[in-house]
């Protein structure tokens, strides 16, 4: 798929997020952490621009630059509008987190068309357990 290949190729400059995320023990006991994902790269992503198909994406890396393995990683993808109002939040997960190196995600916006022309910037905010 090509925003597979996309992703793969992807480099460009880190993004880090700053604060803490939550990790949880065995019995959902939270401790906080450092941040310990990056997105590495992310850009918003719209396919057929100005039809009534019209979709918006937010394509992206992240990578663990902390010493934990997760079990489990997903990434928030919030969606605003011009006037800065959020229109959605959507939560995807990372397939195999436990592999090395980066995960590619791809966060779709859930409305087509018109909708979607609303959309001109967005927020990420990983999140993981171990």
């Amino acid at each position: 798929m090509k925003r597979r290949s996309l992703l793969a190729l992807a480099a460009g400059g880190s993004l880090s997020l700053s604060g803490c995320l939550e990790y949880f023990t065995g019995n959902g006991e939270e401790i906080l952490e450092p941040a310990d994902l990056v997105v590495e790269w992310s850009d918003l992503v719209r396919e057929n621009p100005g039809t009534e198909d019209e979709r918006v994406f937010i394509w992206g890396v992240l990578r663990n630059e902390g010493e934990r393995e997760p079990t489990y990683v997903e990434v928030r993808g919030t969606f605003y509008d011009e006037a800065g109002e959020e229109l959605d939040s959507v939560i995807e997960n990372i397939q195999d987190p436990t592999a090395e190196g980066d995960w590619p995600f791809e966060i779709e916006y859930p409305r087509f068309g018109e909708a979607a022309r609303e959309v001109v910037r967005y927020e990420l905010e990983p999140a993981t357990s171990v």
